[in-house]
Formats: structure tokens, C-alpha cells, sequence
């Protein structure tokens, strides 16, 4: 099939989602100027540069949060500039997926999901406790996307990693991580995500100088 987005995909469900997988997820916390904590996960989310280190997630618009139709986690990273990403693993599935739900920008969802707040080193949000790595993140740009189809607003947030954590037992004798041990998860479309095991893992050595480069 093939279709142009703004006229619709005539399918019961739309597959972009499912067209661009597996995406890490970007478990944020982030706190407002009030000391208000805040967790939720994102599926549109990446690292985009390695000096400095810089990670992206992307806020839609949500109309059940306010009038101002933001997303609890950007309204703070506007207000403070800072926020905290936390890895999501297979252990920690079920109480991620928990920090979905909709609730009022005072409720902390870190106690909702019985997870425990840690404190960072550099930035005012906590990370949590359960887990195994942590990106400590500044605000470097944010960008509204154009949207020509309807009320749905997307921002982009950038953010420089200035502290990284990761739990020591991942750390193997070669210097690199562990990602069997680390066993994370990705989403998928729909309802949908996906799992990195030690068996599902292959490497393939990057090519050197091709003999038909000129």
C-alpha cells in the first residue's frame, strides 16, 4: 500500500508507529518549581550526539493535563531546565508502563509506582532507584514542531548529559556493559515492546578503508 499521511491511512490503527522500531524509551523525571516530582516514559526518544553527550525526547500535546495542553514533564524542563533520564529494563517493565496513566501535575508517580527516588549529583530531579543507569540531563534547546493536520502539537527537548550513573555490575572486565545482564526493553507499535537478551545480541565489525573509496 501506500499512502501520503495527511490524507489518512485507512487502516484500523496508524502503523507509523510500528514502522519505526524498536525506539529506546525515555523514562523522565523531571521536578516543577514547587518541588513537585514527576515520572513518565516516552517512546520518542534517542541520543543524538556524542560530544557533549545529548539526548532527545518529544512531548505530544495532552489535553488531560491542563489547560495549556503540555505534558507534566515538559511544562517542568521549561520551568527548570533540567531533567533525568532513567533506563528502562525488563525488571522494571511493569512499573514503567504503570507511569503511563494520566494523573494531576501534584500526584508523584514515583511513589504511585512504589519505586524509590534517588538523589542526582548535578540536577534537581531524583533518579530512580530501581534503575540500573541514569542520565542526568540540562536543557540545551527546545523546538516545536510544525503541524499542519490538526490540534496536536509536538516539542522536541535536547538535552546535554552532564552526569551519568551506571550500576557497577553491569560494568564487565573488558571495560563495556553488560547488555545481557542489563536486559533492556524497546517499544514497539501499538501495544507492543520488545526485549534485548544476551542471545538476541550479534556483532558486526565496521568496515575499514574500501578499496573503492577514491
Amino acid at each position: 500500500m501506500f499512502y501520503e499521511p495527511k490524507d489518512g491511512h485507512g487502516l484500523p490503527k496508524n502503523p507509523f508507529n510500528s514502522l519505526v522500531i524498536p525506539r529506546p524509551i525515555g523514562w523522565i523525571t523531571s521536578v516543577d518549581g514547587k518541588g513537585n516530582v514527576n515520572l513518565a516514559p516516552y517512546s520518542f526518544f534517542n541520543g543524538v550526539a556524542y560530544n557533549p553527550p545529548t539526548v532527545m525526547f518529544s512531548a505530544g500535546y495532552n489535553r488531560s493535563e491542563g489547560s495549556d495542553g503540555m505534558k507534566d514533564s515538559l511544562r517542568n524542563v521549561l520551568e527548570t531546565g533540567e531533567f533525568v533520564h532513567n533506563f528502562t529494563t525488563w525488571n522494571n517493565r511493569e512499573a514503567m508502563n504503570e507511569t503511563c496513566a494520566d494523573v494531576p501535575p501534584d500526584v508523584d508517580e514515583l511513589s504511585m509506582a512504589g519505586l524509590t527516588p534517588l538523589p542526582s549529583t548535578i540536577v534537581k530531579p531524583p533518579r530512580v532507584a530501581e534503575s540500573p543507569i541514569h542520565f542526568e540531563c540540562k536543557v540545551v534547546q527546545t523546538v516545536e514542531l510544525p503541524n499542519t493536520t490538526g490540534p496536536d502539537t509536538y516539542t522536541v527537548v535536547f538535552g546535554e548529559v552532564v552526569g551519568v550513573h551506571i550500576a557497577d555490575d553491569l560494568i564487565m572486565e573488558n571495560g563495556q556493559i553488560d547488555v545481557g545482564k542489563l536486559h533492556p526493553i524497546s517499544r514497539m507499535g501499538y501495544q507492543d515492546y520488545s526485549q534485548v537478551t544476551a542471545e538476541t545480541v550479534f556483532t558486526m565489525e565496521r568496515p575499514g578503508f574500501h578499496p573503492y573509496a577514491k
